[in-house]
């Protein structure tokens, strides 16, 4: 390998390394990556910067644009309602829930659309005596597959056409890629219907839970001097037989009491630590005698002007890896943090003193403003009013979804081009006031933009220092005497498994010259290896850090990590066959 080889080789891997760990925003680690090739002359400037003047990021952040309005009026909520109020069993449900969720998908950006369907979903589960488990990440692993069916139906596959003009190619046609990610989606639908009853544990539901294994909350409630369970027992202050809540230890003078009897007698100040379901943790702020241990934290948001939220982290918030103290929550957010949720552990000690992580799901306590103020923002995932109330749509749901429909149509019959008809649609959302120019540009998610454009860069540099042929030699090598196909699974496989590790639209980029590298060595068409590249890239089912959208649903779902290993491994194992063998097809590999 040439000298620049392994200094792009040694910096991609310190950025692998630092994606992997979370030591940074996954947009700072490539941007540093990007930044440093350049500086030490392994691109030029123009090679390192290209992705800022491309295409792809710009048609992205456009995208953003027209998904928030979506959301906002709730264009998608007619279908939605219906979809729910039909009856049947649990197969016939997920079906009926997770086409139309694909469908959406193929036009919009996932992260809102799971947004908008994971709480009112795990609600009507809940409601009807299912387990929200069943539903949830089905939802995220439907809008994953319903990407791969279009041009813009992920950010990945606008990133690859991008990667293509940049070596001379033609950009990506908006369905393209459907011959082979429609079938894709269509199996991987089909299995996950099929499946996700019989993998699927039934996990700890996240909203409105009476069940007796529902998530898990720990709250400290304190004991009023003179109130009317200072003095008396657990068994006589009526706290020994709550329905769907335990009391799990008191803190007294230091000390932690655990087990605690019937007869252990109640004092003034005692720190009790419940655990139980978010809405029966609720109900124990109105338990006579009892206070929120936060109370000192909670004042003011004692009125009817004030709701209970569940919140999920963010890998990127500012939260991550901060206690509720150090980032001064309260007045940070004007909210009270009433109860932490870990997946597939109990939090315990005082809430103040929990280091966050990102996918822990929040119990807040705030004014009903709370979610409009923060759902554009990046510090939480989703935000879910625990009321229950399904958004309403307006009048302009309509108009957001025929100029969708216009944008989609106009760009398949090549009138106008995507980032044409992207950037269009988002100045209609504005102009028309469907959205105000504030909302618009909360809408934009600039960690995404930053890493999409950033990565250009990095890409370059491991096609111009030739690791990229050294890598592709790699698996050439051992798959060479087996065929081009063979080679081509090679590529699937390694991309797959790195986008596990890393943001998808990183591996895309990564791959994307290796890819290329590869299809030149078995003399094979370099489009049909883009493609499986950016179809790879998407195919995200195997843990909950691959894909935003498994992370929203990991804690709203109380999943462990491994459930996402026991119904993702047959569905990315399908998918990834079935990309190398239509494609394979589709560009006469065989």
């Amino acid at each position: 390998m040439t000298v620049e080889a392994w200094i792009t080789l040694g910096v991609v891997l310190v950025m692998l390394v630092a994606l992997v760990r979370e030591w940074t925003a996954p947009a700072i680690a490539v941007l540093g990556a990007m930044a440093l090739l350049l500086v030490v002359g392994v691109t030029t400037p123009d090679e390192a910067l290209a992705g800022f003047s491309n295409a792809a990021p710009i048609t992205v952040a456009a995208l953003y644009v027209l998904a928030r309005a979506v959301e906002k009026t709730g264009a998608l909520q007619p279908l939605l309602s219906r979809t729910l109020a039909r009856g049947g069993g649990p197969r016939r449900s997920l079906a009926r829930i997770l086409l139309p969720t694909a469908g959406a998908s193929a036009i919009l950006n996932n992260t809102p659309i799971v947004a908008m369907l994971a709480p009112q979903v795990a609600g009507w589960a809940e409601q009807r005596g299912h387990a929200a488990s069943f539903y949830l990440m089905p939802i995220s692993f439907a809008a994953i597959l319903g990407g791969m069916v279009t041009l813009i139906g992920t950010s990945t596959n606008l990133v690859v056409s991008g990667l293509l003009q940049e070596v001379g190619q033609a950009p990506l046609g908006m369905f393209e890629m459907t011959g082979v990610g429609l079938p894709v989606a269509l199996a991987g639908l089909a299995l996950i219907v099929a499946l996700a009853p019989v993998l699927l544990p039934e996990r700890k539901g996240p909203l409105r839970s009476f069940e007796e294994e529902s998530k898990e909350f720990t709250v400290g409630m304190e004991v009023d001097l003179g109130g009317p369970a200072d003095g008396r027992s657990i068994e006589d202050a009526g706290l020994r037989h709550l329905e769907g809540v335990y009391l799990a230890g008191i803190e007294r003078e230091g000390e932690l009491l655990a087990p605690v009897g019937p007869e252990e007698v109640l004092r003034a100040g005692d720190h009790l630590v419940f655990v139980g379901s978010a809405d029966l943790v609720v109900d124990l702020q109105a338990v006579r005698g009892l206070r929120s241990a936060e109370h000192e934290h909670t004042k003011g948001f004692e009125d009817s002007a004030h709701a209970f939220f569940e919140v999920v982290v963010s890998p990127i918030s500012p939260l991550v890896g901060a206690t509720l103290r150090d980032a001064n929550f309260r007045e940070q957010y004007q909210a009270a943090v009433m109860a932490i949720h870990r997946s597939g552990e109990r939090v315990r000690g005082k809430l103040g003193e929990v280091r966050l992580r990102p996918g822990d799901a929040l119990l807040l306590l705030s004014h009903r403003g709370f979610r409009s103020q923060w759902r554009d923002r990046r510090d939480f995932l989703l935000i879910a009013d625990l009321a229950g109330s399904l958004p309403i749509g307006t009048r302009k749901g309509a108009f957001v979804l025929a100029t969708a429909g216009a944008m989609v149509g106009l760009a398949a019959l090549g009138w106008l081009p995507i980032l044409k008809g992207a950037l269009l649609a988002a100045i209609l959302m504005v102009v028309t006031g469907t959205l105000s120019a504030s909302e618009a540009v909360r809408a934009v998610d600039m960690n995404v933009i930053l890493l999409i454009a950033a990565a250009f860069g990095v890409g370059a540099a491991i096609q111009v220092s030739g690791l990229a042929a050294v890598l592709a030699r790699g698996i050439v090598g051992p798959m060479a005497a087996l065929g081009p196909v063979a080679v081509l699974a090679g590529v699937v496989l390694a991309t797959l498994l790195l986008t596990e590790l890393i943001t998808n639209n990183a591996a895309a980029v990564l791959m994307f010259p290796v890819g290329v590298a590869a299809a030149a060595a078995v003399g094979a068409e370099p489009r049909g290896f883009a493609w499986a590249v950016a179809l790879a890239a998407s195919a995200s089912f195997l843990s909950p850090v691959g894909y935003q959208t498994n992370s929203m649903v990991y804690g709203l779902g109380g999943y462990h990590f491994g459930d996402y290993a026991r119904l993702g491994l047959p569905i990315a194992a399908g998918s990834a066959t079935l990309i190398t063998g239509a494609v394979a097809w589709q560009w006469g590999l065989w």
